[in-house]
C-alpha cells in the first residue's frame, strides 16, 4: 500500500468535513449532499470520458486507482543495481554464456529477456533499440491511464460550471417563487464544489501519483538497459557500479554494491 497516496486522500475528506462541521455543526453536512449535483458532476464528467477513450482504455483508466494506493512491483534501485552487479561479476569470472543459467532464478521478466539477448550474440545496439522500443511500448500504456486521470480532472470543473448554470437558469425562471430559489441555488453551488473536489482531491493527484510511479518504472528499466551493455561491453564490475549509481541521487548512493563490484575474476 502506498502509504502517501493513501494519507492524502484520506486528509483531503478530513480537511473538507472539518471545515463543514466547524462552522455549521454536524448536522450541516446533509447541507452539502444532492444528489442531482452530484450526478450533473460526476455522471457527466465520466460520460465525457468514455465519450475521450476506448471502453477497454476507459475501464483501465478507473482501475488506475488502485494502481496509485498500491505500491508499483517494480522493488528498488538498490536491488536493481545490485542484481547487475552480482551479473557482471558472474560473467567476468565465468563468461558470458554463464548468465543464462543466472536467469532462470530472476523474476524481473526486463532484465531476463535483456540477459538472453546478451547470452545469444544480440548486437548492442540491437539489444538497446529492442529493450527500448519494450519500455516506450511500456510507457505509452501507462501515459493512456495517465491521461484518463487528466482528462477527467478537466471534465469535473468543466461539468460543474455545467451544473452551476443549470440550477441558475431554474432559479431565475422561477423567481416568483420563493420555496425555490433555495434548492436551485444550493444545485448550482454544490456541482462547482464537486467539481473542484473531483479535480483537485482526487483526479489531479492520482494523475501525478501514476506519473511518480511510471518514471520510477522507467528510471529502472533504464539503470537495466545499461547495466546489461555495459556487461556485454566487458566492462569492470566496479565501473559498471559507479555507472549506475549516477541514476540514484547522491543521498541514495550509500550502501550499494558494497564490495560486490570488485569482481576481478
Amino acid at each position: 500500500m502506498d502509504i502517501a497516496t493513501l494519507i492524502g486522500l484520506v486528509l483531503g475528506v478530513v480537511m473538507v468535513v472539518f471545515g463543514i462541521v466547524s462552522s455549521g455543526g454536524v448536522a450541516a453536512i446533509a447541507n452539502f449532499i444532492d444528489v442531482p449535483s452530484v450526478i450533473i458532476t460526476i455522471g457527466g464528467s465520466l460520460s465525457s470520458c468514455i465519450a475521450c477513450n476506448k471502453m477497454p482504455d476507459f475501464i483501465a483508466g478507473l482501475k488506475g486507482l488502485t494502481l496509485a494506493i498500491k505500491e508499483p512491483p517494480i522493488g528498488n534501485a538498490a536491488d536493481t543495481i545490485g542484481n547487475i552487479i552480482n551479473l557482471a561479476n558472474i560473467s567476468r569470472k565465468e563468461g558470458i554464456l554463464a548468465l543464462e543459467e543466472a536467469a532462470h532464478s530472476i523474476e524481473d521478466e526486463f532484465l531476463k529477456k535483456g540477459i538472453n539477448l546478451v547470452v545469444d550474440g544480440t548486437d548492442p545496439e540491437l539489444v538497446r533499440a529492442i529493450l527500448e522500443t519494450d519500455m516506450s511500448c511500456l510507457e505509452d500504456r501507462h501515459k493512456v491511464v495517465i491521461n484518463f486521470w487528466s482528462k477527467w480532472g478537466e471534465m469535473g470543473p468543466a461539468w460543474g460550471m455545467i451544473g452551476t448554470l443549470v440550477g441558475l437558469v431554474n432559479m431565475l425562471k422561477n423567481l416568483s417563487d420563493a420555496s425555490t430559489i433555495g434548492p436551485n441555488m444550493a444545485v448550482a453551488l454544490l456541482t462547482t464544489l464537486y467539481g473542484s473536489l473531483i479535480a483537485n482531491w482526487l483526479t489531479n493527484p492520482v494523475g501525478t501519483k501514476l506519473g511518480v510511479d511510471n518514471g520510477l518504472e522507467i528510471m529502472m528499466k533504464s539503470i537495466t538497459v545499461e547495466g546489461l551493455l555495459s556487461i556485454q561491453a566487458g566492462e569492470n564490475p566496479r565501473v559498471i557500479e559507479e555507472k549506475l549509481k549516477s541514476f540514484l541521487p547522491p543521498s541514495a548512493r550509500e550502501g550499494i554494491g558494497g564490495d560486490g563490484g570488485g569482481g576481478e575474476g
